[in-house]
């Protein structure tokens, strides 16, 4: 049997898991590969393991894979992967287990990062400029606005009271009782949040309802001193309307680990921006999750070669 790990980009699922319980050819892809590229590689696997979303398995490319039987995803949830079409060719796609607390602490390490400038002023001293030259801002007394109250939002919700901010939340549909329950109260808009947030931090789950709901009229909504930060999904955000404010000087900043193509161009103007601190797309990239994905991918393979498949999407 022939399995392929794609977007293997740190080069570790190897050491993470016991893939030699499969006595399976193993093919570990380290770089990023679409197209032409991307089918030779796959040539003749019957099993690809995909980390989250990014490659997309479409129909297109799954009409190029004749031999494919199995795909594995990390998480339990994959919007890139068409499952219609993996139904119709008889391919089986399962999932495993993922934590959600990676991405809130990297949401929290963005906004520290942000409020506090830690990146200039680091720059600065290895660099040997200035010593201090940036005023950095308060979180205690300030206000977090928490768009999506779901498991990570919830958290984050926490982490900031626990920081003595004031948290507000909404989503499309966040009821009182749940919004109590999380000990944060509802704002009875997405405008009424953005007016009143320090720091916007988005938590939603992309659908026809949330795609593009930040955009150039909702971030002349915020105050020019706030920041907004998105471990999330990047379609939430109007990209052009986001550079545009940020140039602008309308929002104070942006802390960004999700994007509308990954991985980022290099010219992208989000990558010179000064006001941006952006992290490529690291929410889920942590040495625990990554054992849980991987371990759990070689348990799905196995499972499946037994007629037994576990963890099935679809």
């Amino acid at each position: 049997m022939r399995c392929v790990i794609l977007d293997d980009y740190q080069g570790v699922a190897r050491g993470l898991a016991d893939w030699s319980s499969l006595a399976a050819d193993v093919d570990a892809v380290t770089e990023h590969l679409d197209g032409d590229a991307l089918v030779e590689r796959l040539a003749g696997a019957e099993v690809v393991v995909v980390m989250r979303e990014r490659t997309p398995v479409t129909r297109e490319l799954l009409e190029r894979l004749p031999d494919l039987r199995l795909v594995v995803t990390s998480g339990m949830r994959n919007a890139s992967i068409d499952l219609a079409a993996c139904a119709e060719r008889g391919i089986t796609v399962c999932g495993t287990g993922s934590s959600s607390t990676p991405p809130v602490e990297l949401t929290w390490a963005l906004v520290l990062g942000l409020v506090r400038r830690v990146v200039p002023e680091a720059t600065a001293l290895r660099e040997g400029g200035p010593w201090q030259s940036t005023l950095g801002g308060d979180l205690a007394g300030a206000t977090l606005g928490v768009v999506g109250l779901g498991k990570i939002g919830s958290r984050v919700a926490a982490i900031g009271r626990a920081f003595g901010m004031e948290v507000v939340a909404w989503s499309p549909h966040l009821t009182d009782e749940r919004a109590g329950a999380a000990g944060v109260p509802r704002a009875r808009s997405l405008t009424e949040l953005l007016a009143a947030s320090d720091v916007v931090t988005l938590h939603l789950v992309l659908s026809g309802s949330t795609r593009g709901l930040i955009g150039a009229a909702e971030l002349g909504e915020m105050r020019r001193s706030a920041y907004l930060v998105n471990t999330s999904r990047a379609g939430l955000v109007d990209t052009d309307a986001l550079v545009e404010a940020l140039r602008a000087g309308r929002i104070a900043g942006a802390g960004l680990d999700v994007y509308d193509v990954e991985p980022l161009p290099a010219d992208h103007p989000l990558r010179s921006l000064s006001t941006v601190l952006g992290t490529p797309h690291l929410g889920y990239v942590t040495e625990g999750n990554y054992r849980t994905y991987f371990a759990e991918a070689v348990e799905d393979i196995a499972a499946w070669r037994a007629g037994e498949p576990v963890r099935v999407l679809g």
